[in-house]
């Protein structure tokens, strides 16, 4: 029976939402020597949703090979990538200030879409599912973007915003997972673990 799993991932979100589902897990994060950032790179013309599944296969990849490499006990792995898409245009997480600005005045005023996949490995075995979600920016005026990217709030998050801070007050409508939107789709999730026979 299973009673633990492993989350590769430095997102304090997703432990938390983890937690919700009240499913014991340990952190299994990348050492100094490993560059996870560096799997995030978009291919020239790859559809969104083909690049969020690409990159948290290689982040579960990276995942797998750490966990033999420090010489766990064998636990199944859960890694999830978030996105965030305006048509085919993938908006990851902002390198800097002015590229949250840039990013925010692109989505003020658009709906567009939240890309979560959760990929989830015991063994050989491995499941993955995809969370599409819809997010309606009301207009925001230069000030106001301005303002919310000096909170720091959008740096290291997909679409240079989060949805449960302070970005909530510019968000008129959502179509979908809100736990997906903040990083981990909570019904998928839980569907996977049940797969593996995980007692939730």
């Amino acid at each position: 029976m299973i009673d633990f799993i492993y989350l590769a991932s430095q997102s304090p979100r997703r432990s938390q939402l983890l937690d919700q589902l009240g499913v014991r897990h340990e952190l299994l994060l990348p050492g100094p020597e490993e560059d996870s950032e560096g799997l995030e790179f978009a291919i020239k013309n790859e559809a969104p949703a083909a690049y969020v599944k690409r990159v948290t296969g290689l982040k579960l990849d990276a995942a797998l090979v750490r966990m033999q490499a420090r010489g766990l006990p064998a636990a199944p792995i859960l890694c999830s990538d978030t996105t965030v898409a305006l048509g085919r245009r993938i908006y990851g997480k902002p390198e800097h200030a002015k590229d949250a600005v840039r990013m925010l005045t692109e989505l003020a005023g658009t709906q567009h879409r939240v890309l979560t996949v959760v990929a989830l490995q015991h063994g050989r075995k491995r499941l993955e599912a995809l969370s599409d979600s819809r997010v309606n920016f009301s207009p925001m005026t230069a000030v106001q973007i301005k303002s919310y990217v000096a909170s720091g709030e959008p740096l290291g998050k997909a679409g240079a915003y989060a949805v449960q801070g302070r970005a909530a007050g510019f968000i008129s409508q959502i179509r979908g997972s809100y736990s997906g939107i903040m990083g981990l789709p909570m019904f998928e999730t839980a569907q996977l673990l049940r797969a593996l026979g995980f007692k939730l």
